[in-house]
């Protein structure tokens, strides 16, 4: 098997979609199709069993994705390392993050510096309301945002940290004293804030525009740097669905944070652009991998 062959047959089956794994790899459809045809061709048995509805390994695609999958690391890994050594692992890489979101990738980024120790990183704050402004102006390098992230120009790496869901309510709020609640109260009571620049589907992954039932659920006044969204839910006007890592940072007394308690976790990836990357950043992007798995 070629090695696009195999890059191919292990993203299908993490995705199990083709449409997504052609997104994914920035190639099309068809090409992900023949390349799996191909691959089974070889093997001499079906690799997944696909419907209109579904996509699965068959047992001998389990068993080839495990057989696979340490040997492409170890591959990918050593690639990486010639890039890097080439470059000379030196110079500048600017990451944004949000607010305390940077110590959460501190092993991330030790790991990164002590193999690279000519690289300089460079920190920039990225405003949640408008989380992809600095990335396609060139203003950092690399980027550390909620999925999903499904943008044409841009690539999305390994999952860097995965948070809980809390509703940030001013002190004054119904449900500032309760325990939790549920995505189904988001319809009442809960005016989100309106962030300025940011897909549709990107901030419904963070703060949904329906409960489960299809109550809208209203939007507020808009919003574009983070000090506003919290000056704006401190006074009452609105609420904002963010992450369990905030409230150590942000213990303001008008504000409070109620647990969401059915909110799937928020999974944090590296993202940058996809014709303008380096090996420093295939190398970040490895130092995040080689940590998720030295973590289990």
């Amino acid at each position: 098997m070629e090695l696009r062959d195999v890059e191919i047959f292990l993203t299908l089956a993490e995705e199990l979609h083709f449409g997504r794994t052609a997104g994914r790899l920035h190639v099309s459809a068809a090409r992900i199709s023949q390349s799996v045809k191909k691959t089974e061709r070889r093997i001499g048995a079906p690799l997944f069993e696909r419907t209109s509805r579904v996509v699965r390994l068959t047992p001998i695609g389990e068993q080839l994705r495990s057989d696979l999958r340490s040997g492409y690391r170890q591959i990918m890994r050593g690639i990486d390392a010639a890039s890097a050594a080439a470059l000379g692992a030196s110079g500048a890489l600017t990451l944004g993050t949000m607010g305390p979101l940077s110590i959460t990738i501190s092993d991330m980024l030790d790991l990164f510096r002590a193999r690279h120790p000519g690289a300089e990183v460079r920190h920039r704050e990225i405003q949640p309301p408008a989380p992809l402004d600095l990335l396609r102006s060139g203003e950092v390098d690399v980027a550390m945002l909620w999925r999903p992230v499904r943008e044409p120009d841009l690539s999305v790496g390994p999952v860097v940290h995965t948070s809980g869901v809390l509703l940030m309510v001013s002190a004054e709020h119904p449900y500032a004293g309760m325990d939790s609640i549920c995505l189904e109260d988001l319809g009442d009571h809960c005016a989100q804030v309106a962030p300025t620049s940011i897909p549709s589907y990107m901030e419904a992954g963070l703060a949904p525009h329906h409960t489960p039932s299809g109550r809208p659920i209203p939007r507020g006044p808009r919003v574009a740097t983070w000090q506003e969204a919290l000056s704006t839910v401190s006074s009452g006007q609105a609420v904002a669905v963010v992450m369990a890592d905030i409230p150590p940072y942000y213990a303001w007394p008008s504000l409070a944070f109620v647990p969401i308690r059915d909110a799937p976790p928020c999974e944090w990836v590296l993202v940058w652009r996809t014709t303008d990357e380096t090996p420093m950043i295939r190398a970040l992007a490895q130092a995040a991998r080689d940590i998720a798995i030295r973590n289990g």
